[in-house]
């Protein structure tokens, strides 16, 4: 018993409840009602987490990344800041919990206000469109001034082999006619 009470505060995150489940197949994390503001460090064989009636407004990517284990999550009556920074939290719940999409509402901005993570779409998450553009952009301008630069260097090349034969042409056709006239005179 003693054992079983260690290992259980160890893993526990000082501001949750964590019992193990039937014959020590994970825990059961209960962090809800205790005014986080952030995500606390969760044990790995967490399998029930919850989380509502928190602070929380966001969660940073790869915060849930090792709970491989995890079976349910209750993370409704949260204040969630619904722009581009909850995108990690509503793609990591459609893998893994996807009917705590739509118990989550967003509380900000006004455009979100009482969404579900799950009504969200690509165009409600304001600067998630602006970073993607502008990382286009900067390629789509750096691609066309690589391809104009070659075009320009194409033609440039193109008109020196012309004008080069034609200069070829010019010097041959000068030397023939000295030919000839030499002849002529002879």
């Amino acid at each position: 018993s003693l054992l079983f009470h260690t290992a259980q505060s160890e893993a526990c995150p000082p501001s949750c409840n964590c019992r193990f489940l039937r014959e020590r197949e994970g825990l059961h994390v209960d962090c809800s009602s205790q005014k986080l503001t952030q995500v606390p460090v969760l044990p790995a064989n967490t399998k029930r987490l919850y989380l509502q009636n928190n602070s929380l407004t966001s969660v940073p990517p790869g915060t849930l990344d090792s709970l491989n284990t995890l079976e349910e999550m209750k993370i409704s009556d949260n204040p969630w800041h619904c722009d581009c920074h909850i995108l990690y939290l509503k793609l990591w719940l459609e893998d893994v919990s996807a009917p705590s999409l739509v118990n989550a509402r967003c509380a900000t901005p006004v455009s979100t206000r009482m969404k579900t993570l799950r009504q969200l779409t690509g165009n409600e998450l304001g600067i998630c469109k602006r970073f993607l553009p502008i990382k286009c952009l900067e390629f789509f301008w750096r691609d066309l001034i690589l391809i104009t630069g070659a075009v320009i260097a194409l033609i440039l090349v193109a008109l020196a082999l012309k004008f080069s034969k034609k200069l070829v042409c010019q010097i041959s056709l000068h030397q023939y006619n000295r030919r000839r006239c030499l002849l002529e005179k002879h």
